[in-house]
């Protein structure tokens, strides 16, 4: 499997995975220009896509999901509360008839030869989740917009062979910032965003000898900046309640606005 991340941050997110056979994206936050070049650098084109996956229907995972969907007619997967967002998303346009289909967390459906996870996730959204890919012996998750994490969650990102995993925000940064209060505490709150230290934390009870690439992602342009965010989760590795230490986890930071380094596992 492959994953890949086109574009992760606060402005807009675009993930792929991918087999040999099959070609999936996670959401489509971006212009239908930069998830082309993105799939180009990838030497996958937009027809050869068999699905989007939805996270949630904020505007920075689904702005491009009309012009995108509209030139190549990719079907849409998403909870039936984020089919409802989406819907009500007037800026997106008219979505083609039949692209939608409802999914349920929990439940695994089958896109070509990789099998799909949806869990629930924490986030003020109307029905959000993240996402978590199997094909063969080899599995890969997307788990953005968390707001916080429980043992459901953690039991849903072990085993993995790489993860996209989000840190949004430094505590301090964000206490100090331009924000207004009630954002602030938006972002702080259970169905916000996770933290750098959170994310660490969070990393450490999935940690394994087999976990082959963690990319650090959904940073925030206001409130966190990428070598503070890497050395953050670093520490947490190095000084949480497990036999890891933070230099010997194979971390990368998701750049914002062009294409990461592609994980291969």
């Amino acid at each position: 499997m492959r994953l890949c991340s086109i574009a992760s941050g606060s402005s807009g997110n675009c993930i792929y995975a991918g087999s040999e056979e099959t070609h999936l994206l996670v959401d489509t936050g971006i212009s239908k220009k930069k998830i082309e070049e993105g799939l180009k650098a990838l030497d996958v084109k937009g027809e050869e896509l068999q699905g989007i996956l939805i996270t949630h229907e904020h505007s920075d995972h689904i702005q491009g999901l009309g012009v995108f969907c509209r030139k190549y007619k990719v079907p849409i997967y998403a909870t039936k509360g984020t089919i409802e967002g989406i819907r009500s998303y007037k800026s997106l346009g008219v979505l083609p008839e039949g692209l939608l289909h409802e999914i349920e967390t929990d439940r695994d459906f089958m896109l070509g030869d990789i099998r799909i996870h949806p869990f629930a996730i924490s986030h003020d959204a109307k029905e959000p989740c993240g996402y978590r890919m199997n094909c063969r012996d080899k599995s890969v998750a997307v788990a953005t917009d968390l707001g916080t994490y429980d043992s459901y969650i953690v039991e849903n990102l072990k085993g993995l062979d790489a993860v996209l995993l989000e840190a949004n925000h430094d505590i301090h940064m964000l206490e100090a910032g331009p924000y207004p209060y009630p954002l602030k505490r938006r972002v702080m709150g259970d169905k916000g965003h996770l933290s750098n230290e959170l994310s660490g934390r969070l990393l450490c009870a999935i940690l394994h000898d087999n976990l082959k690439s963690v990319m650090l992602g959904h940073l925030s342009k206001e409130n966190n900046y990428a070598e503070l965010a890497y050395e953050t989760v670093k520490l947490e590795v190095t000084f949480g309640d497990n036999p890891y230490k933070g230099e010997d986890i194979p971390l990368k930071v998701a750049r914002r606005d062009c294409i990461s380094d592609i994980v291969m596992v």
